[in-house]
């Protein structure tokens, strides 16, 4: 449901459908609901229906069909995670990076074990 946040209600219906396909909620039929579906799921106008997904397409989650419905891109869970936790993202990086880093160092031990034998 759309709450008085002072947030638009297209971004708060964006930003939930985005934590729902992150969330892999829609990955069995890769379908968004209906407008219709979301009017009454949000208590929305068709307007702020069509809004929230044009926001979702900015982002390349989705793609529209004349008459077939709204359908989630290849990669729609894991760039709807970055976007809604970029946060999260980067610690994974810094992680990755760490594990890089250590790999390196017990590489160059070996070589020095090596060249010194």
């Amino acid at each position: 449901m759309v709450e008085w946040t002072g947030k638009f209600a297209y971004q708060q219906v964006a930003d939930d459908l985005r934590r729902r396909i992150a969330a892999d909620e829609f990955a069995e039929t890769r379908q968004l609901p209906s407008y219709g579906e979301l009017q009454k799921e949000y208590g929305i106008t068709v307007t702020v229906a069509r809004s929230a997904i044009n926001k979702l397409k900015a982002d390349g989650l989705v793609v529209s069909h004349q008459g077939k419905g709204v359908f989630l891109t290849e990669d729609a869970g894991r760039t709807a995670a970055q976007i809604a936790d970029p946060a999260g993202v980067v610690t994974e990086l810094h992680e990755e990076v760490a594990k890089l880093r250590s790999e390196v160092g017990e590489l160059r031990e070996r070589i020095a074990t090596l060249e010194g034998s």
